[in-house]
């Protein structure tokens, strides 16, 4: 838009400076005082037409500025305007939606104060029915009243049927609690004979437990007595055993010893060992038994009759001494 009115000044200015025809005076005719004073006139006119285009220019720029400030006021009006149409819809929309809501609260309300309604007659039809109920039931009850009505005249003791009522609910309670406390009591007790009972079982099992274990151990030692019995038995027999081959070897070396005594005696063998040495005193018992076989065996002429038996070599593990029993020739 700011184009357009530029372009249309510029062609506005372009016009009015269009200067008037001059009529064109022959040069040669004229004077130079005449074409000072035609040039005078033409450059008076020129600024006249010059003056005149100012001015109307200037009056034209004064309405473009007013008609721009109107405008700008107008454009500014428009922009008032149309904010205060924004609000102005904004509240009709907020106010047709409080409407909306509005309705919709009230058509709630309705269906609401509808279901109470409802619910209210339900409530009353329900409790004229159990007016009616109550109604009966008092009637029924009235012979009750009269009773309690008579016990209270002939107790005198309470001051209206209420007083009567509470004092024997207290006594209701009071039984009521005596029976759950019995209940409870007989409750602990059968649970105290369950504990007994379950008790003395375990107990019997584990009395029994303790029976079969004494009788295994009884078992057990009377097995460990007759083994005891057993091993004394043995041990009694290897010690009268070993009490007769201490006997019998006491009476070998006895004899060995004698018959070694003998021997050396006879043959004047010397008698370097010690007492103890049973198998060296053997050795030289059977030494000379066999030197005495072969004197015998060559003293004894062959014809006439066998050879005796010889004896067994000595079987003692100790060398023979210096001293054997080995007899000299010059001793025979």
């Amino acid at each position: 838009m700011a184009l357009d009115l530029e372009e249309y000044l510029r062609t506005a200015f372009r016009d009015k400076l269009r200067l008037q025809t001059v009529p064109v005076w022959d040069g040669a005719v004229l004077l130079p005082s005449t074409r000072l004073l035609l040039k005078r006139q033409e450059v008076a006119e020129v600024e006249r037409v010059l003056q005149s285009q100012r001015d109307e220019f200037r009056q034209r720029m004064e309405r473009l500025e007013q008609r721009r400030q109107q405008l700008g006021q107008r454009k500014d009006q428009l922009r008032d305007v149309v904010l205060k149409f924004n609000v102005f819809l904004k509240a009709a929309a907020a106010r047709q939606e409080r409407a909306l809501w509005r309705v919709e609260e009230e058509r709630a309300r309705a269906a609401g104060q509808g279901a109470e309604a409802a619910r209210l007659r339900q409530e009353l039809t329900g409790l004229l029915q159990r007016r009616e109920h109550l109604a009966r039931r008092l009637r029924s009850l009235r012979g009750f009243s009269d009773y309690l009505q008579g016990v209270l005249a002939r107790t005198e003791q309470f001051q209206d049927v209420p007083a009567m009522l509470a004092r024997f609910g207290v006594l209701a309670g009071a039984r009521a609690a005596l029976a759950q406390q019995a209940e409870a009591g007989q409750e602990r007790l059968a649970q105290g004979w369950a504990r007994l009972r379950r008790y003395q079982e375990e107990t019997s099992s584990e009395l029994l437990r303790t029976n079969n274990e004494l009788t295994q151990l009884r078992a057990r030692l009377e097995a460990a007595r007759h083994e005891v019995l057993q091993g004394e038995s043995c041990w009694a027999h290897v010690q009268s055993t070993a009490t007769q081959k201490t006997l019998l070897l006491g009476q070998i070396k006895l004899a060995v010893l004698n018959l070694f005594q003998l021997a050396t005696a006879r043959l004047k063998v010397p008698t370097d060992m010690a007492l103890e040495d049973t198998e060296a005193q053997l050795d030289t018992v059977l030494l000379c038994m066999q030197d005495l076989t072969a004197i015998c065996a060559e003293l004894r002429p062959r014809q006439m009759g066998p050879c005796p038996p010889r004896l067994p070599a000595a079987t003692s593990m100790h060398p023979r001494r210096h001293g054997g029993a080995r007899v000299p020739p010059s001793r025979e």
